[in-house]
């Protein structure tokens, strides 16, 4: 990678600043071991300042989430230099995963790279993707502390992370959640999430694995249960959707080609109030007729434990599984938790109006990892794709408007007159319950009255929606089907 081979040569220079938008490394005292401490560990190596009217100014992003890289889609590369720091080098369109799962979609189907979204990031000389995680931001010196990524799906590289700071003049967060676990014993060892490729590719192989071993001669019926038991925790639209998906595979395919086991497989959903819990209540009625109807067991439920091959339930009861996915929402991440700003209600990063931190300069916060303050009066927004491509679009409009207007570089923005603040409005929320059936729910809240739709007509409405299709259009991307596993 360029940046690599650009931190290797300086690591190898003299102990000077290099000029603006140029990386620089933090040497010894001994020019022959630059770049390193006298015990061998690499010192902080990185982007310095940018230099008024001789460079344009760096926006960094934290995050190729919805919000980042809808926000990098529409920024102008011809006002800012743009700095993407990711532990992912793509986008990943997560309405569209649990279809992966089991082969309905290829794997490159939902994942466009960083630089068909933003072309500067690949092409100009100022622009750069790096293939890390930001650990701290000092908002004061206008830097962000990152450390490349030496693990990839849960396999870790033996090469350590390299530390590196990179200096920005606008910085923009939007670094996502995390899934909830709620601190319930297990999950993180024995669940899988559906957030990531990587998790997607996992529930795969797992799936697979087990149809192959419960076939296996001397397998015992009550371990064959276990084994193609596939249970799902969660109820809301991913957890719907990867049931209804699952449920489409055994009918059509595991009947099929796996005839010696078709009578052994089943999925459970496990929810602790109602399935779709947002959606309206005839909505949540038609998804309960239809995934039941499809063979999919709905329990109600809270998870008190997860163990190797069992899960257990406040109430006692033991449910063995083979394969087990984890789909309770989000939350925010260890690194915003501890980042010293303003929090909103349920811990994401506080932002105005405008989605700017307030109590500091030039950085900004959309999607997942960002809520209203409680000064704003406003709501926290849920954690949805459709929020955070708004986002992404309202901020990449304003910094072209600051950047215009000479607010660019670091400090330079705080007397400019910004505009429109940020308004949300909700267009509805979809989700698939397999078998070609999916509903609509066009309302702007749960209390509002409005149009809902279910179906086959929703749910080829869905395999092809309209602002996803857009999004795909702008690239030169179209969504693949494939055949079955």
């Amino acid at each position: 990678m360029a940046w690599v081979r650009s931190i290797t040569r300086l690591s190898r220079s003299s102990s000077i600043w290099k000029p603006a938008n140029r990386f620089t490394s933090t040497i010894s005292a001994d020019p022959g071991l630059a770049g390193f401490s006298s015990s061998g560990s690499a010192f902080h190596a990185g982007l310095g300042p940018t230099s008024p009217g001789l460079d344009k100014p760096r926006l960094v992003v934290l995050g190729t989430g919805w919000a980042g890289c809808r926000l990098m889609k529409s920024v102008d590369a011809g006002l800012y230099d743009i700095v993407c720091v990711s532990p992912r080098n793509h986008m990943v369109f997560t309405p569209l995963l649990a279809s992966t799962c089991v082969g309905t979609l290829e794997f490159r189907s939902v994942a466009e790279p960083i630089g068909r979204i933003q072309p500067a990031i690949s092409t100009a000389p100022g622009s750069y993707f790096f293939l890390a995680r930001c650990t701290a931001i000092d908002p004061d010196a206008h830097t962000v502390h990152c450390e490349s990524v030496t693990d990839q799906g849960g396999v870790r590289d033996a090469m350590e992370p390299w530390k590196f700071k990179v200096s920005y003049d606008k910085l923009v967060i939007a670094a996502g959640a995390e899934a909830s676990t709620f601190g319930i014993n297990g999950v993180e060892e024995h669940a899988i999430f559906l957030r990531e490729v990587h998790h997607a590719q996992e529930i795969r192989r797992k799936l697979l694995l087990n149809l192959m071993l419960s076939d296996v001669p001397g397998i015992s019926e009550d371990e064959k249960k276990r084994l193609l038991h596939c249970v799902v925790i969660g109820g809301g639209p991913t957890g719907v959707e990867f049931s209804g998906e699952l449920s489409d595979f055994i009918i059509k395919d595991v009947h099929e080609r796996y005839s010696h086991v078709k009578d052994f497989i089943h999925v459970t959903l496990i929810e602790a109030n109602e399935i779709l819990s947002s959606f309206d209540v005839r909505l949540r009625q038609y998804a309960t007729k239809q995934l039941t109807k499809s063979g999919v067991r709905l329990v109600r439920g809270v998870v008190k434990d997860v163990q190797p091959e069992k899960v257990i339930l406040n109430d006692g009861t033991e449910v063995p599984y083979g394969l087990l996915v984890w789909s309770t929402g989000v939350g925010p991440s260890p690194f915003i938790k501890s980042l010293y700003f303003p929090k909103s209600p349920g811990g994401r990063i506080g932002v105005d109006d405008w989605l700017r931190i307030p109590s500091v300069q030039d950085v900004f916060a959309i999607g997942d990892c960002s809520g209203f303050l409680e000064s704003t009066g406003k709501p926290t927004l849920p954690a949805l794709a459709q929020v955070a491509e708004r986002q992404g679009k309202y901020l990449s409009n304003l910094v072209n408007q600051i950047g215009k207007a000479g607010g660019g570089y670091r400090n330079a923005a705080a007397n400019l007159e910004l505009g429109d603040p940020f308004v949300y409005r909700h267009l509805g929320s979809m989700a698939t319950v397999g078998r070609y059936k999916a509903l609509v729910d066009l309302r702007q809240s749960k209390e509002d009255k409005g149009l809902f739709l279910t179906g086959f007509i929703t749910a080829s409405k869905m395999k092809n929606p309209r602002p996803l299709a857009s999004f795909l259009t702008n690239h030169g991307r179209s969504v693949t089907r494939k055949s079955k596993m």
